[in-house]
């Protein structure tokens, strides 16, 4: 799949003076603070985990062995650490706006097309990788969180992992980092959104890590380039946070819970249904972005 540098308009509206100086969706944080966020990000996450841990540890549950509940709400606190070190970094470069991360609306049919031309590009070459070197296993996460031995932690898992994770990853990775990473000026700016998409895969690659086998952490890396790819060519992260959580439920439902065909279906309407209610007042108001970019 090639996607050729994009051509966008930017809306009718009067911009400010400083963003008359940047294209398009080009966000207004300086590429340091990518780097800045994944440090920052990382440190909030730890201790934060930690604070959970000790607390939990008071509480009587060992450290070693937390509960689903402790392990649930440490990982959500380690995923909104990332957030709010990146709305601090950009915050440090002026007052930043929800359509700076993404949150733009962009024409349905356009965001369905990227969409299933990323999940397809995705699933193919994942699936090559898989037969090639004959993957086996499964996500720890689900099993970690508990999403097999009680009703109230198979729900708090599909929570966490198909709505707070997609949410919260898209705003770190494709919201903040990938934007930043764009106004990097060493390569030449035909190629910056190409490496900043290499760049932040690895990265969302190297962050499952702990939750992933390590054989299942290149097509992680894969996804969060293609990813990549879907917000540059929308300029909207609404396409993102719906392919995301779409490949979490597919993920959840087959491998750990072993659901049917429309227990699975229903789990992904539910959790982009819950995405777009919580995410959807922080659009752009106003034009919708209209990208004429084809993919060849």
């Amino acid at each position: 799949m090639s996607i050729p540098p994009p051509q966008a308009q930017a809306p009718e509206s009067a911009a400010a003076p400083e963003q008359d100086q940047r294209a398009f969706d080009e966000p207004p944080w300086s590429p340091w603070t990518a780097p800045a966020a994944v440090v920052l990000g990382f440190a909030l996450g730890v201790f934060s985990s930690l604070v959970v841990a000790i607390i939990a540890s008071a509480g009587g549950t060992p450290l070693g062995h937390p509960t689903p509940a402790v392990s649930i709400i440490g990982d959500i606190m380690f995923d909104l650490s990332f957030v709010a070190a990146a709305f601090y970094l950009a915050s440090t470069q002026g007052r930043p706006r929800p359509a700076d991360f993404g949150f733009r609306r962009t024409p349905v049919r356009f965001a369905v097309k990227a969409f299933l031309a990323a999940g397809f590009g995705y699933y193919a070459l994942t699936a090559v990788y898989a037969t090639v070197f004959q993957l086996h296993g499964q996500d720890k996460l689900p099993s970690e969180l508990g999403a097999d031995k009680s009703t109230a932690a198979m729900i708090a898992t599909g929570v966490f992992v198909c709505v707070i994770a997609p949410i919260a990853e898209e705003f770190f990775f494709r919201g903040f980092l990938f934007g930043g990473l764009r106004r990097w000026k060493l390569p030449p700016p035909a190629a910056r959104p190409w490496v900043a998409a290499v760049i932040t895969g690895i990265l969302f690659g190297l962050a499952h890590t702990g939750s992933a086998n390590a054989q299942y952490l290149v097509p992680l890396g894969f996804l969060g380039f293609v990813l990549c790819l879907v917000r540059w060519r929308t300029a909207s992260l609404y396409p993102c946070m719906a392919l995301h959580a779409t490949n979490n439920a597919l993920a959840l439902g087959v491998n750990q819970l072993h659901w049917q065909v429309g227990g699975i279906i229903a789990l992904m309407i539910a959790a982009n249904a819950v995405i777009a209610a919580a995410t959807w007042p922080l659009a752009d108001r106003g034009p919708a972005a209209m990208h004429q970019r084809s993919v060849a």
